[in-house]
């Protein structure tokens, strides 16, 4: 390994985001190069990696120091599950695991920045993405005064590293270790809310994903034929137990609930999805993701909160999560809208307790009951053989004053205004 340059009469210490890989080992010599004393940095999201063989190895680089957190119940009470709260759906498919775990990832690292007392952090995404639109964004929120280094937003790194070639040329002549088991083709991110899959022959949209891109989830065809009953119990829309009413396993804490949830899933086929969806620069991108647990939860607190919430309010939170799934899409988790439409939605939850039951079967959610002591069903009001606190013929009434606006709407335009979807259809195929 050669030795650092002196290029600074006081060399300036750098958090560096450090997965182990070539990106970012190559990064992190250069960094090294420029003047730079480098901390190497991993959080643990439960990505499960040999986080070990990465110290080792950012020792090797040259590294003035390895530092890792374990993240994983942060992650889960801090950040789940206010996307829990919110049932956070991006573009009505996506649940958001690279997204929620950015958050976490970052704070952790602003932390080992004044701990260390650098002054810069550094990452290796590339500026296609949203993970440097996320990262920076939190960061700026959590340390205003950091200065951010991205070497693939930097001429001088990417004009003189164009491809992985070039990268695999530095690594040599720098004696950083060198991937020798065959490199996966796709892109991925994992941690334990779910594992992603972009690039490679994904990127034709066209192409159906091959069976072997998937390790999280099993195929729902190899599913077990025999289901699985969950009992989910939730205290303001979180999920506090779990219990397996097959062999009685119960889970209450945060951490060991979702990974629980995960183990259940992965194994009933719950949670993979294909889409293609908006980045926020612009540009769209084909992905893979597998997210067993926050797929399971999602149908549960559906239900219980269908169950306990008024209808208008659920109205106006339904606008809320829209705007929460968005926010955090786009990076603003640290921001005053974002602060705001969390506390709003965690003021509507304060009435979401009870529990669900469900079976995991086939790559499928079948809710089968609910029960909670806040709950806005009456029985006997709603029943179809019980009268009730409920006078038919005031509904003569609503329906009327409801009917107001309608009929005018068609008196001014005639009955012959009206239209079904279909006739438009059938004067396009030339239907007379």
């Amino acid at each position: 390994m050669s030795q650092p340059s002196e290029k600074r009469a006081k060399r300036d210490k750098v958090v560096l985001a450090y997965s182990g890989g070539l990106d970012t080992s190559t990064i992190l010599v250069w960094l090294i190069d420029q003047g730079y004393d480098v901390i190497a940095y991993t959080a643990d999201v439960g990505q499960d990696d040999d986080f070990e063989s990465i110290r080792e190895k950012a020792m090797k680089c040259g590294a003035l120091k390895y530092v890792c957190k374990d993240l994983r119940k942060d992650f889960v009470v801090d950040n789940i599950w206010p996307g829990v709260q919110a049932n956070a759906l991006y573009e009505d498919r996506y649940l958001l695991g690279t997204s929620l775990a950015r958050p976490t990832i970052t704070k952790g690292m602003i932390e080992v920045v004044k701990e260390e007392g650098a002054q810069y952090i550094a990452h290796g995404a590339t500026g296609k993405g949203n993970d440097q639109i996320r990262m920076e964004l939190h960061a700026m929120a959590l340390h205003p005064d950091i200065k951010i280094l991205a070497p693939w937003k930097m001429p001088e790194f990417y004009n003189r590293f164009e491809g992985r070639t070039a990268l695999m040329e530095y690594a040599k002549s720098k004696n950083i270790e060198l991937p020798t088991a065959r490199q996966n083709p796709y892109s991925m991110d994992a941690n334990l809310m779910h594992v992603s899959y972009e690039s490679g022959i994904l990127e034709d949209p066209a192409v159906p994903a091959p069976e072997d891109v998937y390790g999280m989830i099993v195929n729902p065809k190899n599913a077990p034929d025999q289901g699985e009953d969950l009992e989910i119990e939730f205290e303001r829309g979180v999920p506090v137990k779990v219990t397996n009413k097959g062999d009685g396993t119960v889970k209450t804490d945060p951490l060991d609930i979702y990974m629980y949830l995960n183990t259940i899933g992965g194994k009933h086929g719950i949670g993979r999805i294909d889409i293609v969806e908006n980045r926020y620069i612009g540009m769209k991108s084909r992905g893979i993701y597998e997210c067993p647990a926050g797929t399971i939860l999602l149908h549960a607190h559906l239900d219980i909160e269908n169950f306990t919430l008024d209808k208008n309010v659920r109205r106006v939170k339904q606008e809320l999560s829209l705007r929460f799934s968005e926010q955090v899409y786009e990076g603003y988790w640290y921001s005053p809208e974002c602060d705001f439409v969390r506390h709003c939605i965690d003021k509507s939850q304060e009435s979401v307790e009870g529990t669900v039951t469900l079976e995991c079967y086939k790559g499928q959610v079948y809710i089968r009951s609910r029960s909670s002591k806040t709950s806005l069903y009456n029985e006997s009001l709603v029943s179809m053989v019980v009268k009730g606190d409920f006078e038919p013929t005031d509904a003569l009434g609503f329906i009327k004053v409801t009917g107001v606006r309608i009929k005018e709407y068609y008196r001014q335009r005639g009955v012959d205004s009206i239209t079904h979807p279909s006739d438009a259809l059938k004067k396009g195929s030339g239907d007379k």
